[in-house]
């Protein structure tokens, strides 16, 4: 028995349940975590890591994928992240949940592996 979700089943799952989000029945934060979840599980064999959201400075996302703070800053100023900045006050922000993505779409032969190691 395979036990992979096909990419397919996750696009038929999602087209049922659009209308409970349009009821209000189903929140579309539950709509986009269900989403991302069937999507990676259907991808990568694992669900989503449960990660508590929050926004974290540029130290703390270099951190996180494994690159030194100058090399993030080159990279971003670059534009080799999906992620956006988010701005609060003068400070520079990024959502943990949208690098967490970030991380877990990326296969073992991207750039950002053969710039960071």
């Amino acid at each position: 028995m395979n036990n992979t979700l096909r990419q397919r089943t996750v696009k038929l799952v999602m087209r049922i349940l659009r209308p409970l989000v349009e009821e209000g029945i189903v929140q579309v934060y539950e709509e986009q975590l269900l989403a991302a979840n069937l999507k990676q599980l259907a991808a990568r064999g694992e669900l989503m890591p449960l990660v508590k959201p929050k926004l974290i400075d540029q130290r703390e996302a270099a951190e996180m994928l494994g690159l030194g703070l100058s090399n993030f800053k080159k990279l971003e100023k670059e534009n080799a992240f999906p992620f956006n900045r988010k701005m609060l006050g003068c400070s520079v922000r990024y959502r943990n949940l949208d690098i967490v993505k970030y991380i877990m779409s990326q296969d073992d032969e991207s750039p950002l592996n053969e710039v960071g190691h």
